[in-house]
């Protein structure tokens, strides 16, 4: 039995930090209708507020083209943000802003043929600084013209996107804060209030090494972002850079430990000093076709890491909203380990469900009293008179997890009648009804609605007296009481 006590004369403030922004994949799909209906559902449900996607400048976009006469000579190059402008016009229409990606190169501009993903991102540098300045300040100037400068200033611009993958990108550091410099500046020269950050890395990488060339070479920095994954672990313990570590290490090698992230985390905020931290990519694995992604273990990580980095970073991105995602080709089948809140057909996962209670929690944080060396963990929030207490019993899956008697010690021993929700392997898992109706490839629409109707958080109501919350959590399960008028 696990004993925690909450403090209820300790409070601390609690942002919803992680609501800032979620991911999606390229730009190209949020022009797709069944992409905006999930986006509508999130930003509704959830309470996203910005969305980042990689691929702005594809050439799928459009929007820059070299002309070629019939001889095959050059007769310059068009630019054309129009398809630019139908994301950002629905966006804006919805009441959500873009976390906008700089990038990829378009291929008129590129100084090599390489291209990445079905859709063809381009992850080369210029041919010429010039031209990516010419397009980056036309680029800026018409979102100024068509949305307000106030408007404008109110987005957030980042260059590129993990610059220290080669897949992403064919440079080296100092390539990457080579653009960065020109990009930056190009964007001051017309509006020096826009904010603009990077470096975009994955497994918190070139964070200091970012700061010191910004400010030795007076560059624009107005925020920090990286991104970061559990299974980065091995990679990011070694202190090696990512070439290094993949030719003189175990590449199978992917432990890592309950608590890794906030780890991550923590590590990253002392190196960004006193810069805004934005995470603006993570998850609970960085493989996809892991079924983690999709069982109700992942709702139970979210809900220790969404705890854990609370005071840290001013946004933590989650990748992605939805299972609509073409990086490796849109994956067959319902549940197939994709990064996604939702499934292509929009059914929720288990992992949306958390999602929707932390939307529901206030913005008061209570002290919680734990001295158990136990895999339940308890988080408790004050929203105005009520009472809300999250419990969630979590450990990595190479770890030893077991179901947990948890008992939540509260002051007042009055009875209470309680609103329960739950979220585990017979709650809120749409999964595992899809596995017992017999895992079908392809979905009829009432077998959808039925998978969605099975994912719903569910109103139990709890008996409390004695000044204590009795729960028992089954292994990666979370748990979710409110009392309402508690501080009446």
């Amino acid at each position: 039995m696990l004993n925690f006590t909450i403090d209820e004369n300790k409070k601390t403030n609690f942002p919803h930090y992680w609501e800032t922004c979620v991911g999606s994949c390229h730009a190209y799909t949020a022009l797709r209708e069944d992409y905006r209906k999930q986006l509508i559902k999130v930003h509704k449900e959830l309470g996203f507020k910005y969305v980042r996607f990689h691929g702005i400048f594809d050439d799928e976009m459009s929007v820059c083209v070299e002309n070629f006469d019939f001889n095959g000579k050059s007769q310059g190059i068009t630019y054309n943000f129009i398809n630019i402008d139908k994301i950002f016009d629905f966006l804006l229409t919805i009441g959500m802003k873009p976390f906008i990606e700089l990038s990829f190169m378009p291929t008129c501009l590129a100084s090599g043929k390489n291209r990445i993903f079905p859709y063809g991102g381009n992850n080369t540098m210029p041919k010429t600084d010039a031209m990516w300045e010419e397009l980056i300040s036309r680029f800026i100037s018409h979102l100024i013209e068509r949305y307000g400068k106030e408007e404008v200033e109110s987005w957030f611009f980042e260059v590129w996107n993990e610059p220290n993958l080669p897949l992403f990108f064919a440079g080296n550091q100092k390539d990457y804060f080579h653009l960065y410099q020109i990009t930056a500046l190009a964007i001051r020269k017309i509006d020096s209030k826009i904010k603009i950050g990077g470096p975009a890395t994955s497994f918190n990488s070139w964070i200091l090494e970012m700061i010191t060339f910004c400010e030795n070479n007076h560059v624009p920095l107005d925020f920090i972002t990286t991104h970061h994954y559990p299974t980065d672990d091995p990679l990011w313990q070694s202190g090696l850079g990512i070439e290094e570590f993949f030719k003189n290490s175990d590449q199978e090698k992917t432990d890592y430990h309950c608590g890794i992230l906030k780890e991550m985390t923590t590590k990253t905020r002392q190196q960004a000093k006193s810069y805004p931290l934005y995470y603006t990519e993570w998850n609970v694995s960085a493989m996809v076709g892991d079924q983690i992604h999709d069982e109700p273990y992942a709702a139970a990580m979210v809900a220790k890491t969404l705890a854990d980095n609370d005071g840290l970073v001013e946004g933590y991105s989650f990748f992605t909203f939805t299972d609509i995602f073409e990086e490796q080709y849109q994956k067959p089948g319902v549940f197939h380990g994709g990064y996604g809140l939702q499934t292509v057909q929009g059914i929720e996962k288990p992992v949306y469900r958390i999602f929707e209670i932390y939307h529901q929690l206030g913005m008061q944080r209570l002290k919680v009293i734990d001295k158990n060396q136990g895999t339940a963990e308890v988080l408790a929030v004050q929203k105005q008179k009520d009472l809300q207490v999250l419990v969630y019993n979590h450990n990595v899956p190479s770890g030893k997890i077991a179901s947990e008697k948890v008992v939540i010690n509260i002051a007042k021993k009055k009875k209470y009648k309680a609103i329960l929700q739950r979220i585990d392997q017979n709650h809120a898992n749409s999964f595992g009804k899809w596995q017992e109706i017999g895992k079908p490839e392809y979905l009829k629409q009432a077998e959808v609605d039925e998978l969605r109707k099975s994912s719903e958080l569910q109103d139990q109501e709890i008996e409390i007296g004695k000044g204590q919350i009795v729960l028992e959590m089954p292994p990666h399960s979370c748990a979710f009481t409110t009392i309402h008028n508690y501080f009446a």
